[in-house]
């Protein structure tokens, strides 16, 4: 048995793997159980590499450090391609108002634990960025602050490292308990009905501009008999599409710009439901037909967009009516549909709704791509161009007036910027950024869990004698307070000051926190998605500073 004993206690590469491979199990596996209605999630694998580590099992430093900060690429280089898109249309209209929120929570956070490291003589500056890390669930940010340290003062700061990574998993838990206790009082304290939020939500919704409303008109109105499509279009100065028309002869057809309009015509109209009693007043009445079962040649069909060069032109560009003799009448964008105008720009993996002949439709699938296949080929060229361009701009160094070393943005700044700039303009360079949900999912869980694996195996020989005693316990008490009390200030303004509906307000912490359990918790108690989109909206702003602040800490406090 000599072979199994040099597996689990060797120093080889079959050693590490195995090692690696046991600790990302059962993390996985224990991530999955729930306490209390929560999952830790992919963290537990930082738990479990405690526990390993702790009871001898060691990997070989130059593995453990190359494994540790690949799998920190690979995840933030993930969640910038994920972000990016949405990261500078998130500051738009209400968005602001949930990013300045979020920017303020951020410096709570970073305010309490500065004043609690000045106060308290016995906690090291890396002990203090760990805490912070773990308080606010932010493991990027982790991973920043401990490259940062580690291109500042190189071998020296392993030990700082390990201690830092003590400060998180101790602050962790509380964390995520924090946040939602903090959902919990701020719902006592305004007495809120989440029926009534819920509800609030969905009439919110029903008159979103981007929501497609499909309605029958007959046309009764004398004033547009005999008027073309160009001139009704100029009469209503709205987005909208008629989809098709049925004449009074019985014949059902595509409309062109020319088509005349004559009375008792009937129109399928693709428009924003706030727009509704605009065309009650200018066609006629609205009539129910079932349009499906019309015997017609016309159809409707989804095209997905999957050629590279299309992506940024504008529909409009395309002239499917004149090209095609086809009608688009919404475009679907990751779930949600889009009503097709004519200025909107179109990205790889658009699903567009036309209306024509089959024949015309099939010319215009081969010219958009229509391709599946191609959509879940992963685009690798991409990627690691942009983890090459990521980790260039992260070594360049910047001087800062006060700092006596330069600032990089490292190995985990510099492939988030790099991502996040890629994935909203790549496409004007003709990279195809395009990275199916699935494959960004693997990346990302794969990259985290290494790292994660990495980070408790190296903490684990200490960590013990150093958090299960009153120190370890202090760090418990500050990471919940710098949790707690920016979310319990920010939670209280922005449903006294904004009126804020409290499913965007539980999203907001848990965005604001970057932390999935919450946001889990959050969806759950409002029962729709609300919570889910007011965290995608404060997500991107919020890891680029959670990742950039923890490299100034580090830089600032050592």
């Amino acid at each position: 048995m000599e072979w199994l004993i040099e597996l689990v206690n060797g120093n080889g590469i079959a050693h590490a793997i195995f090692i690696y491979a046991l600790v990302i199990m059962l993390g996985v596996i224990l991530g999955k159980v729930r306490f209390f209605g929560i999952s830790l999630g992919a963290t537990f694998v930082l738990f479990v590499g405690i526990l390993i580590g702790h009871f001898g099992l060691q990997v070989d430093e130059s593995i453990l450090k190359f494994v540790q900060e690949f799998g920190l690429i690979l995840f933030i280089f993930s969640i910038g391609l994920q972000v990016g898109p949405s990261f500078f249309s998130s500051f738009k209209e209400g968005g602001l108002i949930l990013n300045g929120l979020a920017l303020v929570i951020i410096a709570l956070n970073i305010i309490i634990a500065l004043t609690i490291f000045f106060f308290d003589d016995g906690i090291h500056f890396n002990e203090m960025v760990g805490i912070l890390s773990g308080a606010v669930t932010n493991t990027p940010g982790l991973g920043a602050a401990q490259q940062t340290l580690i291109e500042q003062q190189g071998q020296a700061a392993s030990g700082l490292n390990e201690a830092m990574s003590m400060g998180y998993a101790a602050a962790y838990p509380l964390g995520v308990v924090g946040i939602i206790l903090a959902m919990i009082i701020i719902r006592a304290i305004f007495k809120i009905n989440i029926g009534k939020e819920a509800q609030s939500i969905e009439d919110e919704n029903n008159q979103s501009q981007l929501h497609p409303h499909v309605l029958t008109y007959k046309v009764t109105n004398k004033l547009i008999f005999n008027r073309n499509i160009l001139s009704l279009h100029n009469i209503i100065d709205h987005n909208f599409v008629i989809s098709r028309m049925k004449k009074n002869d019985g014949t059902i057809i595509i409309p062109k710009s020319e088509t005349k309009i004559e009375e008792n015509d009937l129109m399928l109209i693709v428009m924003s439901e706030q727009d509704e009693e605009i065309f009650d007043a200018v066609i006629g009445p609205q009539v129910d037909m079932d349009w499906k079962a019309e015997p017609t040649q016309v159809v409707s069909r989804r095209i997905l967009v999957t050629k590279s060069e299309l992506s940024g032109k504008k529909l409009g560009s395309l002239r499917l009516r004149a090209g095609y003799k086809v009608n688009a009448t919404r475009v679907n964008r990751a779930g949600l549909d889009l009503l097709a105008s004519p200025n909107l720009g179109l990205q790889v993996g658009d699903r567009i709704t036309v209306v024509g002949n089959l024949d015309d439709i099939n010319r215009l699938a081969e010219k958009l791509g229509n391709s599946m296949r191609r959509l879940n080929e992963p685009n690798m060229f991409t990627m690691f161009l942009g983890i090459l361009v990521g980790i260039l701009v992260g070594s360049i160094p910047m001087m800062f007036p006060g700092m006596t070393v330069p600032m990089k943005l490292g190995l985990a700044g510099g492939p988030l910027i790099v991502a996040i700039l890629l994935s909203r303009w790549g496409y004007k360079i003709k990279l195809v950024t395009y990275t199916s949900s699935s494959a960004n999912l693997l990346l990302r869980e794969l990259g985290i869990c290494l790292f994660l694996a990495s980070v408790g195996i190296a903490a684990g020989g200490d960590f013990a004698s150093t958090v299960f005693n009153s120190r370890g316990a202090s760090w418990v008490l500050y990471g919940f307070l710098i949790t707690f009390f920016p979310l319990l200030i920010v939670g209280f303004v922005a449903r006294s000051k904004f009126k804020l509906n409290y499913c965007s307000i539980m999203g907001l912490m848990s965005g604001a926190l970057t932390d999935p359990p919450a946001l889990s918790y959050a969806n759950k108690t409002a029962g729709n998605d609300a919570p889910a989109v007011a965290y995608s909206t404060v997500y991107p702003l919020t890891m680029f500073l959670r990742v950039i602040s923890a490299q100034i800490l580090i830089l600032a406090l050592a």
